[in-house]
């Protein structure tokens, strides 16, 4: 059984290898993922959301509690950094509004899929990571939709209500039922739960190789332009994550969990809101090609990081504890 464990775990770990992949054989070839679509693109972010409360449980909720100074100083972070980058580059580069929107509208999402193992790679503290995401998560359904109706309103028209409700059905209440399960049935999940993270990770990839190719013209088309602005987005997203986080909590471990946060945003939710709420199919685009900048950046970051141990890495960070 261990060594199926740590087989799954391996799997899992290598989610960045999957989404590079898969988002490279998308454009060469769309028609393998393309039909991963419409509403099986909400069904699977709904699967990744409710295997992450089953991962997470009551007792991660808890932890706000015990370290209220860096949750809050990291969600803090989350919805302020981002945002302002995400207009500020769209501006700067002047990309064509569904692109502009697109990217708020990623940049304005919560903590991103599988930011904790990127922590435990990069000997930061998994407790306070998930915590953070869990936090970040439960506040998207206002946060997510008032930002970026705040930011994208003057270029496109964005329903702050249908945001709304669309984060509250795929995210929140997901992540509300997975958590009811592990508390109320923790047997019958037990044997679930190694499973469930390589779920999310192929679910995830699925998503975001779907958008990819049937995005594929576009991509090609918008060229360097848009690849700059969604990997400036999250190469200063880690950058300024990690300088706040250092100034607020002072410890080196605070600050590279706070920047790995930062850095890494739930871009299947980006593609299941802009899908759902925008009728240009390109305002999805960002959100998919975010998924490949945040990984790649955060694997990056990981293999630089752990050459050097962190200030008294947390106890917790001894294991992963993926929820895509």
């Amino acid at each position: 059984m261990r060594a199926v464990v740590r087989i799954l775990r391996s799997l899992t770990e290598a989610f960045p290898f999957w989404v590079l992949t898969c988002s490279a054989l998308a454009l060469a070839r769309p028609t393998l993922f393309t039909w991963f679509s419409g509403p099986l693109i909400t069904l699977g972010l709904g699967v990744i959301m409710l295997s992450m409360g089953m991962t997470l449980g009551f007792e991660d909720f808890r932890r706000v509690g015990r370290q209220r100074s860096g949750v809050l100083a990291g969600v803090f972070l989350q919805y302020t950094i981002m945002p302002i980058l995400g207009w500020s580059i769209g501006y700067l580069l002047a990309l064509p509004t569904p692109f502009a929107v697109g990217l708020v509208l990623v940049s304005c999402c919560p903590g991103g899929t599988a930011s904790n193992v990127i922590s435990y790679l990069a000997k930061a503290d998994v407790a306070l990571s998930v915590t953070m995401t869990a936090v970040s998560t439960l506040l998207a359904a206002i946060m997510t939709p008032t930002l970026t109706a705040l930011l994208a309103g003057s270029r496109i028209e964005v329903s702050a209500a249908g945001l709304f409700m669309d984060t509250v059905q795929v995210v929140i209440l997901p992540v509300a039922a997975g958590a009811v399960l592990k508390w109320r049935f923790p047997r019958a999940i037990e044997p679930v739960l190694p499973v469930a993270p390589l779920v999310a990770v192929v679910t995830i990839t699925l998503i975001v190789a779907s958008v990819i190719g049937a995005g594929r013209e576009q991509i090609l088309a918008s060229g360097f332009r848009l690849l700059l602005a969604v990997f400036g987005l999250h190469f200063f997203g880690f950058l300024f994550g990690y300088l706040g986080g250092k100034a607020l909590l002072g410890g080196e471990t605070a600050a590279r969990t706070v920047s790995i946060e930062v850095g890494m945003q739930n871009s299947g939710l980006g593609v299941v809101l802009a899908r759902g709420n925008f009728a240009n199919p390109l305002v999805a685009i960002p959100s998919a090609i975010s998924t490949v900048a945040h990984s790649l950046i955060g694997s990056l970051a990981a293999a630089w990081w752990s050459r050097s141990p962190a200030d008294g890495a947390a106890d917790d960070a001894d294991q992963p504890r993926t929820r895509s």
